[in-house]
């Protein structure tokens, strides 16, 4: 079992279809951001995820509560599994004070459910494995958890060729579903998005470049406060998230 560590700012924009095109050609033919390896051929992949909440979805009312420090727990896969014995990643993700960070555990399916939803921890030799599945056990130890959402997008990935912590990711297709909450139950859901939305997420480790910037502002790319789990649950509650159309008419009337 392999182990990974990730600590960097997210920030994320609601795009048009359009502004999504104008962005990626111009990181593409006037800047360093080139497509990474996922996107064989240009094209997008699939990505595939359960979180798991309580019965009165504490997790994700507790992180739209927007507080300094918040952790929820997701696995996530790149392709649906069939026998249980594929690999998924187990994702323990914080944000404190802005800072995203990411413990993640690549694990079997079967025995990354069992894990959360059963309490049998998978038996690892390694000292950093172990330290991983540490922090996620005491996080389950503190809440009866269970799969709870099931949401999937389709993604188009760039990373600067000159800096690799730089990365840019642009999500279409945003499926959400609180039924049949199991990877091998396959995709389909309701769209998160209207039409033609699309959500891109800049991560960096301390500042995006100037350039970036510059070039954001002249596309008329706005940074929103946006969580797919987030946006899902306020769905579910009944109230709705601020779309592309409904900011225009918001910022055509602050400009009378």
């Amino acid at each position: 079992m392999a182990i990974f560590t990730f600590e960097r700012y997210e920030k994320k924009f609601l795009l048009s279809s359009a502004q999504e095109e104008r962005l990626i050609s111009r990181l593409t033919e006037e800047h360093t951001m080139v497509p990474d390896k996922h996107c064989r051929g240009g094209n997008t992949y699939g990505i595939y995820n359960i979180y798991f909440d309580d019965e009165n979805n504490s997790v994700i009312y507790n992180s739209v509560m927007r507080p300094k420090f918040k952790e929820k727990l997701r696995l996530r896969a790149y392709a649906f599994p069939t026998t249980g014995d594929e690999t998924v990643f187990l994702e323990l993700k914080r944000k404190i004070n802005g800072i995203v960070t990411k413990r993640r555990a690549i694990l079997p399916y079967r025995a990354a459910m069992d894990f959360v939803c059963c309490g049998k921890r998978p038996e690892v030799a390694d000292y950093a494995a172990n330290r991983t599945l540490d922090e996620i056990g005491y996080f389950l130890s503190r809440k009866s958890l269970g799969p709870k959402v099931f949401i999937s997008y389709d993604r188009f990935a760039m990373s600067d060729s000159t800096d690799p912590s730089l990365r840019i990711t642009f999500d279409r297709n945003i499926l959400t579903r609180r039924y049949d909450v199991d990877l091998k139950m396959g995709g389909g859901g309701e769209p998160l998005l209207n039409p033609g939305e699309r959500l891109m997420e800049i991560k960096f480790l301390h500042a995006p470049p100037k350039w970036l910037c510059d070039l954001l502002t002249e596309e008329k790319a706005f940074m929103t406060r946006f969580s797919k789990y987030g946006n899902e649950y306020s769905r579910l509650r009944g109230r709705e998230f601020l779309h592309l159309d409904e900011r225009s008419r918001i910022e055509r009337k602050l400009m009378t």
